[in-house]
């Protein structure tokens, strides 16, 4: 699930670099706008959003996976599920126990969620059906690595496997590809990228 800014090419750079990554693996991808199938513009400093994590975007999660579902060239049991940002804390809401869909089809097999805003889910005692993979920067300032840090921690035995990598000296948006930046900021978030690229084939090869 991405968080989309209005862009001559509907695929940002990141997306399409993650996406060619995932499909040189054998993976197909899918990528959900919720913003831009509403006509909506950008929404990083929206105050009041009407397109919510928890509401509108975790049924655009539901929605998904239920067409994924239909198609006879899915592996049902093996669908998957990323998210960046404002995509990754919906992502959380819809990897909760309470979001679980009441069909018979297999749940996601596996959830990532890039640098996510945890602060929310930490507080209300978050945890998981699917095993959740969290990623992010030491020094993002964007979201909060400790609320991650305390909302993975606390959903330990009470949840399915979820574990958080904290990238050192890494900001908010590590994985941006082709932006170019001040040298030690280019040097560990480029650092961050290529680990979270292993991080990720790892988590979902399991």
């Amino acid at each position: 699930m991405p968080h989309r800014r209005r862009s001559p090419d509907p695929v940002l750079p990141r997306y399409r670099d993650w996406a060619e990554r995932l499909l040189k693996a054998g993976n197909a991808v899918l990528l959900p706008d919720s913003y831009g199938s509403r006509e909506l513009g950008p929404q990083c400093r929206v105050r009041e959003m009407h397109v919510k994590a928890r509401r509108e975007r975790v049924a655009d999660i539901a929605a998904s996976r239920a067409w994924l579902m239909k198609q006879a060239w899915v592996a049902h049991d093996r669908v998957s599920l990323i998210g960046w940002a404002n995509g990754a804390s919906a992502l959380l809401w819809a990897v909760r126990p309470q979001s679980a869909a009441r069909d018979l089809t297999p749940d996601f097999r596996a959830a990532i969620a890039f640098y996510p805003d945890c602060r929310i889910s930490a507080g209300l005692g978050w945890s998981t059906r699917v095993p959740t993979l969290v990623l992010i920067g030491a020094d993002d300032d964007v979201s909060s690595p400790p609320a991650c840090r305390q909302m993975v921690e606390g959903a330990r035995g009470r949840s399915a496997l979820a574990r958080i990598v904290v990238y050192p000296g890494a900001d908010h948006d590590f994985d941006r590809a082709g932006t170019q930046l001040h040298a030690a900021a280019e040097h560990t978030d480029a650092e961050a990228r290529a680990a979270s690229q292993k991080d990720v084939a790892q988590w979902l090869a399991r």
